[in-house]
Order: C-alpha cells, then sequence, then structure tokens
C-alpha cells in the first residue's frame, strides 16, 4: 500500500469516528453497550489524526492493522445505528445475537490495536497513554446478560408465542411497558416503524417474525390505551376519543381552555411543577424525570442531545400559571419543595432578593431594567454559592446569554461577568453550554469592551475544566480571539487567556488550531520578556504545544535551545520541569537539537534535577538523560565500526591530516 492508500484508510477511519460521535439516543435495551463502544471509538480518533501526520512510510503490519481497525469502525458504526434506531422487540428477542456482535467488535479492535505499534509512532505521550487505556477497555470487555435481562426476554418471549386470540395478563403487559420504557402511545408508533423499517432493510427473511413482534405490540398499545382511559377520562384534546358519558363532556366544555405554554409537551396537562433542561425547554417534573429515568438522551421537543441532567425550577412560569389558574377559577398547583428558593442572599447579610422580580427586569425591553438586573446578579452570584444553584435554577442563564449580544456595554459586561461567576458552580457548566452560550461568549471575547473580553476569557476557562467542552470552545473560534488577547490584555487579560488556552491545548484536536494562530513566536518573547510577568503561563502552554508535530517544528525554528536551557538552570521547580519537557520532544524529534543541549551544559542540569527536582521534572530529566546516553552510544559505535575498517593509502597523493575529528 502505498502513501495515498494508507492517508486514504486513515480519512475514511477518521470520517467513520466522527459518524460514529454523531449517533445518539440509543434504545434502552442496548444503552449501555452502545455508549460503552461509541466512546471507545471516539477516543480512538486523535490517533488516527496524528498517524495521518506522520511522513514516514509504515509497516506492512501496521497497514493490516489500519485496514482491520476501518473494517470494525464500519461494523460499530452500523451496529451503533441499529441500536440508535432499532427495534426494542427484536432486540431483546435476539439479544444473545446482539450481544455477540458486540462482543466480536471488541476482539476486533482488541486485535487491531495489538498489532499497531504506536508507541514507536511520534505521536504525543497523551494520545499514546488514551490508545493504552482503549485497548486495556476492549480487552476487558465482557458483556453479560444479567438476570432482569433474562426476566425481560422470557416475559416478552411468552407474549410473543401466544396467538393473536389469546389475552394476555395485564400484569405482563405493563411489565414489559415499564422494562421497554413504552410511556406514551408515540413510543409504540416509533417502535412499529422501527420493526418495519428492519424487515424492508434486512437481508434477512424476517417476515413472520416482524409479523408476530407487530401482534404483541398491538396487545401492548390496547393495554396502554385502556389505561389511559381509566387514569385521564378527560384529558385534554382527547375528550371525543375517550369519553362517552355526557356529564364528562359537559364538564370539559365547561373548563377553560389551558394556554399552550401552560401544558407539559409530554403529557399535555396543566404544569405543577415546571422544570427547565438543560435545552431550554420546560417540562413538568414528573414527566420529564420518567423520560431521563428511561433512558431517553435527548429532549422530547427538539431531539437536541442533553449534556446535563439537571432539571432547573421555571419559577416565573410557575408564578404566571398560578396567576391564571386565581383568573380563571381554577384551584392552582401545588409545587412541591421549599417557596424559599425563589430568594437569594444579597452580600453577607440576611437580607434576601426576589429572583422573580429580577428575572422579570433582565427579559424587559427596557435596557435600564436589563442593566440593573444584570448587574444585581452578577454580585449575587460572586461570593455566594447556593446562590449560583438557585440562579440557574430559576432559568437566568438563556436570558443572560441573550444579553452578551446587547448594544450597551454595560449590560454585556454585567451579563458575560454573571456567567462567569455562575459558571464557578460545576452544575451550572453544562447548563451554560447548553444555553448556546459559546457563540455569545466568543462575541463579547471578539467585540466587548476590555473588561467585557478579559471576563469572556476567564468563563471560556471556567467552562473548559469539563473535557468534553474542550472540544465546543476550540471548535467555535475561540482560539484566535484568546491569542489575541493574549498580546492586546492587561495582565489579568492576558493570564485568563493563556489559562483558557493551556485548557484548551489539553485536548490534542486543539493543539493543532492553536500552533495554526502563529502563538509560538508570541510566547517565545513572553518567555525573554524583562521582568518574566508571563514567564510561567507562556512556558507551561509551550510545553503542551512541544508535544505535537507541527508544535515541535515551530519551537525549533526559533533558536531558543539556550533560553530553555538557562530556564533549568535558573528556573523555578515548575519552569525547570517545564523547560525540560520542550527539551525532551524537541531533542527525541531532531538530533541537532539533542547536539545543541549538550553543548550548553544540559547534562549537569538534568543530573541535578534528576535528584531535587518535582517528580514530572525528575521523570523528563531521565528521558533526556536517556536520550543524551544513546546517541552518545551509538556516536561511540560509529566510530568503532569506521575504525575496524582497513585505511586504503593513495598511491600518488600526500596525506593530510584530518581535523574533522
Amino acid at each position: 500500500m502505498d502513501g495515498e492508500e494508507e492517508a486514504a484508510v486513515l480519512g475514511k477511519l477518521i470520517e467513520v469516528a466522527n459518524e460514529i460521535s454523531e449517533i445518539s439516543d440509543f434504545k434502552c435495551v442496548v444503552r449501555k453497550q452502545c455508549c460503552d463502544l461509541r466512546r471507545r471509538v471516539r477516543l480512538l480518533t486523535p490517533l488516527f489524526e496524528e498517524m495521518g501526520e506522520i511522513k514516514d512510510k509504515v509497516s506492512e503490519e501496521t497497514v493490516k492493522a489500519l485496514l482491520l481497525l476501518k473494517d470494525g469502525s464500519e461494523k460499530a458504526r452500523d451496529l451503533l445505528q441499529f441500536g440508535a434506531r432499532g427495534s426494542k422487540l427484536y432486540m431483546v428477542l435476539k439479544g444473545k445475537h446482539i450481544k455477540y456482535k458486540f462482543e466480536e467488535l471488541a476482539v476486533h479492535f482488541e486485535q487491531g490495536l495489538g498489532d499497531i505499534s504506536y508507541h514507536k509512532f511520534d505521536i504525543s505521550d497523551e494520545v499514546k497513554e488514551q490508545v493504552e487505556l482503549v485497548h486495556t477497555q476492549f480487552r476487558r470487555a465482557k458483556e453479560r446478560i444479567d438476570e432482569s435481562d433474562l426476566e425481560l426476554y422470557e416475559d416478552l418471549l411468552s407474549v410473543y408465542n401466544q396467538s393473536n386470540a389469546v389475552d394476555t395478563e395485564p400484569r405482563v403487559l405493563h411489565t414489559l411497558c415499564e422494562k421497554l420504557m413504552f410511556m406514551e402511545v408515540e413510543d409504540i408508533k416509533q417502535e412499529s416503524l422501527a420493526l418495519q423499517g428492519m424487515a424492508s432493510s434486512s437481508d434477512e427473511d424476517l417476515e413472520e417474525s416482524v409479523k408476530k413482534m407487530s401482534i404483541l405490540l398491538k396487545k401492548i398499545e390496547n393495554y396502554m390505551q385502556a389505561e389511559y382511559c381509566n387514569t385521564n377520562p378527560c384529558a385534554s384534546n382527547s375528550c371525543s376519543l375517550h369519553c362517552s358519558d355526557q356529564g364528562c363532556t359537559d364538564q370539559c366544555s365547561q373548563s377553560p381552555v389551558i394556554p399552550d405554554d401552560f401544558r407539559c409537551p409530554i403529557s399535555l396537562d396543566l404544569m405543577k411543577d415546571p422544570v427547565i433542561i438543560c435545552t431550554g425547554q420546560t417540562y413538568e417534573r414528573k414527566c420529564i424525570k420518567k423520560w431521563i429515568e428511561a433512558g431517553h438522551g435527548t429532549c422530547p421537543k427538539t431531539q437536541q442531545i442533553l449534556s446535563s441532567t439537571t432539571l432547573t425550577p421555571n419559577y416565573v412560569l410557575s408564578s404566571l400559571i398560578s396567576t391564571w389558574c386565581e383568573v380563571n377559577g381554577v384551584e392552582p398547583p401545588k409545587r412541591s419543595g421549599n417557596s424559599c428558593k425563589g430568594r437569594v442572599v444579597s452580600g453577607g447579610s440576611a437580607e434576601s432578593v426576589e429572583l422573580d422580580a429580577l428575572l422579570s427586569k433582565l427579559s424587559s425591553d427596557n435596557i435600564e431594567d436589563q442593566r440593573t438586573a444584570a448587574g444585581e446578579l452578577r454580585l449575587l452570584a460572586k461570593h455566594n454559592g447556593d446562590n449560583r444553584v438557585l440562579i440557574a435554577e430559576a432559568g437566568a442563564l438563556p436570558l443572560l446569554v441573550g444579553l452578551l449580544y446587547a448594544s450597551d456595554t454595560h449590560t454585556q459586561e454585567h451579563a458575560v461577568t454573571a456567567l462567569l461567576n455562575l459558571s464557578i458552580c460545576d452544575d451550572n457548566k453544562g447548563c451554560i453550554i447548553s444555553s448556546e452560550a459559546v457563540p455569545g461568549i466568543l462575541h463579547v471575547l471578539k467585540n466587548g469592551s476590555m473588561e467585557a473580553r478579559e471576563n469572556a476569557a476567564a468563563t471560556f476557562f471556567s467552562l473548559s475544566m469539563v473535557d468534553e467542552y474542550k472540544v465546543t470552545i476550540g471548535t467555535s473560534g475561540a482560539i484566535p480571539a484568546l491569542v489575541t488577547l493574549l498580546v492586546e490584555g492587561s495582565q489579568r487579560g492576558k493570564v485568563d487567556a493563556a489559562s483558557a488556552l493551556f485548557n484548551l491545548c489539553i485536548y490534542q484536536g486543539n493543539k493543532g488550531r492553536t500552533i495554526r494562530t502563529g502563538v509560538v513566536p508570541m510566547l517565545m518573547t513572553l518567555l525573554r520578556e524583562p521582568g518574566g510577568e508571563m514567564l510561567d503561563e507562556a512556558l507551561a502552554i509551550m510545553a503542551i504545544l512541544a508535544s505535537h508535530p507541527d508544535g515541535k517544528v515551530a519551537i525549533g525554528a526559533l533558536n531558543a535551545m539556550s533560553t530553555f536551557v538557562k530556564l533549568i538552570e535558573n528556573g523555578s521547580p515548575r519552569n525547570r520541569e517545564n523547560a525540560t519537557a520542550v527539551l525532551v520532544h524537541l531533542c527525541g524529534a531532531d538530533p541537532r537539537h539533542l547536539s545543541e543541549a549538550k553543548a550548553l551544559g544540559v547534562r549537569t542540569l538534568l543530573l541535578d534535577l534528576a535528584e531535587n527536582g518535582t517528580e514530572r521534572a525528575k521523570r523528563k530529566a531521565a528521558q533526556l538523560l536517556e536520550l543524551i546516553g544513546s546517541s552518545e552510544e551509538h556516536h561511540e559505535q560509529a566510530h568503532m565500526q569506521a575504525d575496524a575498517q582497513p585505511q586504503a593509502q593513495p598511491s600518488h597523493l600526500p596525506f593530510i591530516a584530518s581535523d574533522t575529528d
């Protein structure tokens, strides 16, 4: 296989891994197996990306392993798509067959990874550790059918084998509904579509099996409709279908029409305890909780993937519902929980502030009200952890995100700083991301006042503490804006920008994006700056970028070897550690850098560091000393071989002594 074919295989591997990343909302029957498989394949993407950057020709064994991984990835994609779209009934009845497919893929990936000598490639230590972890996980991946799965299989099989004329016990059908997460008639419709789609697309002769499963599904549907009639005789929008009693019909016609915004999108009933999920949609707490506990990973209304399962009380809507009930003579719904949750503590005093009033101002069209409310929320979230939770639960996040685009400078500053303070609470990070805050924060980082830009950078730093958000922020275009702030900002702004960049660059894909901004020469300027105010931050980023192939080239082109050696000699313990880490990457990639470091006397410094440095510094010093030792051993062997060769004496030229040694 030539270089082009090899690149095509790696390109296909990356393409399939990205397709796998987008598959979600797996059926409850195979949710755990699908999530584990998807996560493991996604973690291999950086390996394929870095292998694509290797210029040297790889071995035939590695090529075969890549083809094996390509085949396994495509099979994994197909299996995961089935896990997301297939029939639950089929998955249970064919449980052993499905289980075998997952086990077969685990063996497939384990063998492929075992045949790739990725430790010998010029790829980063982080990726090597990540691949080793995935390899171990595939090695241990032995799925099993537990007792509850066996019970579900036996219950389902007993109904599956019954004729259509036989009545099934309601108890059995109730159990099947619970275990298969059939909560609404819509679930039955989706299952029916999955069955029909499977029958039409499969190469197997499934006509008879699908027919029997459809009969089983109809029994479940009839049971659910009967239960619905018993528990909701006057359910909204369905009275004519379920109410035959005239008194009931009269009662329904006389009831006030409930506004659509007050109905739960799942049950269509008036909400008693409205809560906001991470996508910004509001549901009845009981309904959305049941939906999530059923194993669904998406928003029922928008189908967006749920990045968090936090349920935030919607106090504003709850207040509006109560007012509507009072006006229309309807008994107001009673929401569980502490009524004091709508209040937050102001400063260090016992004085409290009504959140509903602040949120009303925040959502008004009056710029003065918006500015005042955003400023108050900024202060309320600054020092009080409980306030951060309550403000987010009250539904302030989407409103603050909207104000990131405000034309008023002070309102924009208050909004981004309030989000920064709220993001300190780990539970709020996911809700902030889900509120589509990243584009707004980036807008402030590019266009806001200096204070707002610096606080936007600090917000990105806070959010990027969560690994998955490193990807979200890195792909948003935030990195070039952070690099700009690293040059233009105040001391505090530069530190915030550097901290955010360091966090983002922990993810391998963001390293290349950062290097392409031209940040490496800027970092070197900061390293050499008199006073060294940004020395610690610049060197930490330099150390993490040096693990990337493009980073080695960019740093090596700066002729900065003497700077790093001086830092090993005179720097703080952490700076000595990071400077040594940079040299390990540079010297391992280019013997010329190693020779230069030796000439600058780095060996003596490393011997001291190996004895007295931090734990990481000791490891890095040992690695660099090993490189020096290997280089000298190789040089000595080359000299011995040269000395062993007989010297040919010229017959007619005078001998000229060489001074190259």
